[in-house]
């Protein structure tokens, strides 16, 4: 469930930017230490700021993230915290979801994307969405869950998005990719988050996973 989300995110970003005037101003997102209170929603505008200011032009892209996406992202960001003790790490991992779906999002709202790449990325939507189903369905149908069926979607949805991006992003964004998809894709992380210990927050993920399908955003 939570790669699912978390893929989810991620590809619903890339659907909602949407083309505006904006002034630059200089920003940088801060480090864990100094940040005192985790948003998911400011993280991306600071990400977004950062990025466009290195842009020209006179009308820049404005990503935004809407309340159900913010909060299975925050949700993303409790149970990754909880399960490696590590609330720096867990930030690293929201911080590079949102850096690559923004850089995502400008690329394809610029057009930069071939038709062959435009394949891929419709492929990549429908083997989500077929994996955020499957994760639904082990989390509404007791005894049926399967970590090797989830890390096994979530692996495949990798290398599509590292295929789609291979020639428009930096071997950077590409490890920051791997570093996102490989964190959710641990088989140990999802039994721990299909597990008693984590209950609340499957729960709150699901809701708003079955939203954003609902909704038709994933």
């Amino acid at each position: 469930m939570i790669c699912w989300a978390a893929l989810g995110t991620l590809d619903f970003l890339v659907t909602v930017v949407m083309n505006r005037r904006w002034r630059v101003v200089t920003d940088h997102i801060g480090s864990p230490s100094t940040m005192e209170s985790f948003s998911s929603k400011s993280l991306a505008l600071q990400a977004e700021k950062k990025l466009l200011s290195k842009m020209a032009g006179r009308s820049v892209a404005h990503l935004f993230i809407d309340e159900t996406s913010s909060e299975v992202l925050d949700e993303l960001y409790r149970v990754s915290k909880e399960y490696t003790h590590s609330r720096s790490k867990a930030q690293r991992v929201i911080k590079d979801l949102i850096k690559v779906a923004v850089k995502v999002a400008v690329l394809h709202r610029s057009g930069c994307f071939s038709p062959g790449e435009l394949a891929l990325a419709t492929r990549f939507r429908q083997k989500l969405r077929q994996g955020a189903m499957t994760a639904l369905s082990f989390g509404e149908v007791d005894f049926t869950f399967e970590a090797a069926v989830l890390a096994g979607l979530l692996i495949e949805c990798r290398e599509i998005l590292l295929e789609l991006v291979e020639h428009h992003l930096t071997p950077k964004s590409h490890d920051r990719i791997r570093h996102v998809f490989d964190h959710y894709s641990d088989p140990d992380l999802l039994t721990a988050l299909y597990g008693p210990d984590f209950t609340q927050h499957l729960d709150k993920i699901c809701d708003g996973l079955r939203k954003l399908l609902d909704e038709g955003k994933l």
